[in-house]
Order: C-alpha cells, then structure tokens, then sequence
C-alpha cells in the first residue's frame, strides 16, 4: 500500500528518527518496558499524523509492542519524505508525501481507513470525519481512537454534543503533559523557528501579533517577546485577553494590530481571523503566518481577490502586492509554518505528547469493551506518571510528601 516519494532516502530518515529517539527518553523507555509483552499484538492502527521523526518514534512504538501500523500525513506539506521511506524500510505501511495535492491528502486518509483498524491515531480529526462520513462503514470494528491538538478536539466535541460520535475518542490534547507543553513550549519554540527560516528577518523592535491566546499564542508570545520583539495581542475571549494584559502585553482588536503590525501569527483554531479589511490596512511588507492546524485562519481567497500581482520568492514565501500598492508576505501557504518552513517541535516536548498517545492506545485496547461513544481524558495518573518519568530524564528530583502531610491534606479537623 506504501505510497512515498522516495524510497531510496530511507537512511537519511533512520539517521533522523535516530537522532529523535535520543532525545525522546520517556517515550523509548516505555517502549523497552513492554516490547516483551507486546501489548498490542493483532491489533490494527491507523494513524493520520504529520510524518515527522518524532512521529516515526511513535508509530516504531506501537510496532514494537506488536502493533500493524499504516501512516497518513495530517497535512499536504508537513511530511519529511526521508523518514517516510525510513518508516517503509522499517515495516510501516506509509501513504504521504511532501506536497501533496489536496485529492491524493483525503486519498491516503481513505485507505488508511480502508484496512478496518481497531484503533486510530488522528491530528487534527481529518481521518476522525472521514469515518464519520464517507468511511462510517469502517467506524463499526473501531475500538476507539485519539486525537492530537486543539482543533481536532473541538471538531470532536461538535459530534458528540450532536449525538454521532461513532466510538470512543481519547482527547490526547486535554492531557497537562500535553497541552501545557508541546502547545506552549513546543508551538512557540517551532513557529519562531519557521518565521526564521522562511525570512531571516529580526524580531527585535519588530511590531510581532499573536493572535488567539491559548496555550499556542501564550507560547508564541512568550517567545517573539524574548526574541525583543514588541508583543500585541488579539482576542476575542474576555478572560484569555485579561489574562495577556497581566502577562503584560498590549490586547486590542485585529481591526487596530493591523495597522501596526510588522508580522502576523494566528494560533486560533478558527476561521477568517485576518481578512480582506485588515490586510488593506498593514504595512508595506507586512508578514503573515499561520500556528493554527488548517490553513483557514488567514483569508487567502480575499488575498486572492485584493492582490494585483503574486509572486514566489522562495519556497515558503509568497509576496502579494495588494491593490493599494502595498505588499505583504505569507509564509508556508497559509499553513502550519513551523511544519512547513521548520521541521515542527523539537522533540524533547514531542517526547511527553507521544508518550500520551501511545498510553492512549494500551488504554483503549484494554478498555475496549467499557468505553462509551464519547470523548474522553486520561487519568490524572498518567500524566504524573509521564513528568516523573521526564524529570528523571532530566536529572531532576522533587519531594516527597510526608505521612503528616497526607494527613493534613486529607483531614477536615484541622483548622487554625
């Protein structure tokens, strides 16, 4: 079934996802831990992830625990195309490639779906809709499945609330060692890194919006502040945009960051964030970038509509010269820029997410037959368990609770 660019890269990509496993310590301790028992012997996954190393040490995971795994990319321009053929030369069925067209993206999410997996792995809930729709007929042999980032979860929570969710669901992106991390810290760190590489511009003096303060914009901002760049902030939540105004940022509406801005980041989730009336009102040779999972949060048709002249001045750089005579740029098409300009999050933060999802898996194959049609989070537990085990990763150690300390904080007798 494989379908890849080329296949005679598969080194480079082992020298890749090798490079990702030494600095994914939790994740391939779990993996050694119960690569004996195989865990997931039989058991058929389907996965739609950004093809990355730090995805293959993930996918190697479940194969070593006995797993038969088949990959699809979570975004046309997102695939390392190395470590797609390292992932084919090492037993992985893969369907992706790096620009793909949108027909051969929803192609390989098809027939990932079409093996009649027992668990699916999802970024972004692509292949979550596909069973829903299209593909319900193999929603019935699901087990369950999980979800990745904020997006996916909400496009999930919309088909519960709706009554149609098809099996259960683990809301990966709802567990602390994920979000608060690899959104935060992996997000920010990635998306400057994207900007850089696209440009090479300097942050610092550099009029930098983020808009949308979740954990996303929190990280990006924190990042473009400590870059020296000057740090507004829009939102459309009362109590994210008071929560940016204590962290100390300027917070106004799109409709005033678009006159002042230098460069543009939206990390939403949602759709038309900036459109037709603010990119007419930036400056000549404002940037835009998007942090956001889809390509929807930057309004490319009115760009389209209001540009007089487009040209590519490099791979991830397209400058349109607006109707006005200004011009802005926007980085990797409107997508994720950190996957398409950069190689995505370090993964060091990768190493906490996929220890979520490969958990995810164990999780849903032990409980398969006591889990309800709905969206679910993973206990507490688990994620303690992962940030022990990454802060002795790191050679941290933390205290210990006393017996008195128990006691105290379980007692309702003891007052002043």
């Amino acid at each position: 079934m494989s379908k890849i660019a080329n296949p005679a890269l598969w080194e480079e990509g082992l020298k890749r996802i090798d490079w990702a496993e030494k600095h994914m310590p939790v994740l391939t301790m779990l993996r050694r831990e119960r690569s004996a028992e195989k865990p997931l012997e039989g058991v058929k996954v389907s996965a739609v992830l950004h093809v990355t190393k730090e995805t293959a040490v993930l996918v190697l995971t479940l194969k070593a625990w006995g797993a038969a795994v088949w990959l699809a990319g979570s975004n046309p321009l997102s695939t390392q195309d190395d470590v797609a053929a390292a992932l084919v030369h090492e037993g992985i069925e893969v369907c992706a490639w790096r620009g793909q067209t949108k027909e051969e993206y929803y192609q390989c999410i098809a027939e990932v779906a079409s093996v009649r997996p027992n668990i699916v792995l999802d970024d972004g809930a692509d292949l979550h809709a596909y069973l829903h729709s299209e593909g319900a007929i193999y929603a019935n042999e699901l087990w369950g499945g999980t979800e990745e980032t904020t997006t996916g979860v909400i496009r999930l929570r919309a088909l519960e609330n709706e009554g149609r969710l098809a099996y259960p669901v683990i809301a990966v992106n709802d567990s602390l060692t994920k979000f608060m991390f690899d959104n935060r810290y992996g997000t920010g760190q990635s998306t400057i890194d994207g900007i850089l590489r696209a440009t090479n511009v300097l942050l610092a003096g550099k009029v930098f919006v983020v808009a949308g303060y979740g954990w996303v914009g929190k990280g990006i901002a924190m990042r473009a502040r400590g870059m020296g760049a000057r740090v507004i902030v829009t939102e459309v939540d009362p109590v994210k945009a008071l929560e940016a105004v204590m962290d100390g940022y300027n917070v106004m509406p799109m409709s005033e960051a678009s006159k002042v801005g230098d460069i543009f980041v939206t990390a939403t989730g949602n759709i038309n964030v900036i459109r037709e009336e603010h990119i007419l009102q930036m400056k000549d040779g404002a940037i835009l970038a998007n942090a956001g999972h889809f390509n929807v949060e930057i309004n490319l048709e009115d760009l389209q509509r209001i540009a007089k002249h487009k040209r590519r001045l490099s791979n991830y750089v397209e400058e349109y010269t607006l109707i006005n005579g200004r011009r802005v740029y926007v980085l990797a098409e409107g997508r994720l820029v950190n996957l398409v300009a950069a190689e995505g999050h370090p993964s060091e933060v990768m190493d906490m997410s996929f220890s979520n999802q490969a958990l995810a898996t164990l999780y849903i194959k032990e409980r398969r037959n006591n889990l309800e049609k709905r969206v679910y989070t993973l206990p507490r537990q688990i994620d303690e368990m992962i940030a022990k085990l990454k802060l002795k990763s790191m050679g941290v150690e933390i205290d210990s609770l006393t017996e008195e300390q128990i006691k105290y904080l379980t007692s309702w007798s003891v007052g002043t």
